[in-house]
C-alpha cells in the first residue's frame, strides 16, 4: 500500500485538460495563417483629375488660368492644390520644368518651398518666396 491514489482521472479534469489542448491548438494554427498571409495592401488612392501642361498666357481671357505653377529648380519640393472642401488636384513634389495649370473657380495652395518656383494668379505673378519657405493661398478666378 502506498501513499497515491491509483484510481483513474475524474471525467470532468479529462474533458478540461482536452478542451484546453484544443484551444491551444486553434491558437497555433491561426498563428501561423496569420504569418503566412500576404500583406494586405492599401487602398488605391482615387485618381485626382491631371493638371493640365500649358504654358502660362498673360491675358484675362477664359484661357488664363486661376493658377500657373512651374519648377525652376532641380526640386521644387512639395507642391499642393486642392478646391477648397473638396478635390485635391495635385499633392507631390514637382521637378524642373514641371507645370501645372489649374482653372477652378477657387482654389487652396500650399508652397513647401515657395522659391524655386514660379506662380501665376489670375496671370499675375507671385513674388518668389525666400529658400525653405513655405506658402500657403487662396486663389480666386477673375472675371
Amino acid at each position: 500500500m502506498g501513499r497515491h491514489r491509483s484510481d483513474r482521472i475524474g471525467v470532468g479534469r479529462g474533458a478540461l485538460a482536452v478542451l484546453g489542448c484544443l484551444v491551444l491548438l486553434t491558437l497555433v494554427v491561426l498563428g501561423v495563417r496569420a504569418l503566412n498571409a500576404p500583406e494586405p495592401r492599401p487602398p488605391q488612392p482615387r485618381q485626382a483629375p491631371t493638371p493640365t501642361l500649358t504654358p502660362p498666357t498673360v491675358t484675362t481671357s477664359p484661357a488664363t488660368p486661376t493658377v500657373y505653377i512651374e519648377c525652376r529648380a532641380d526640386r521644387c519640393g512639395m507642391v499642393f492644390v486642392r478646391v477648397p472642401g473638396g478635390d485635391v488636384l495635385l499633392d507631390r513634389e514637382l521637378l524642373r520644368g514641371e507645370q501645372a495649370t489649374f482653372t477652378e473657380p477657387k482654389l487652396d495652395v500650399v508652397l513647401a518651398d515657395a522659391s524655386g518656383l514660379t506662380v501665376e494668379v489670375n496671370g499675375v505673378p507671385r513674388p518668389p518666396g525666400e529658400p525653405g519657405e513655405r506658402e500657403a493661398f487662396t486663389a480666386e478666378r477673375k472675371g
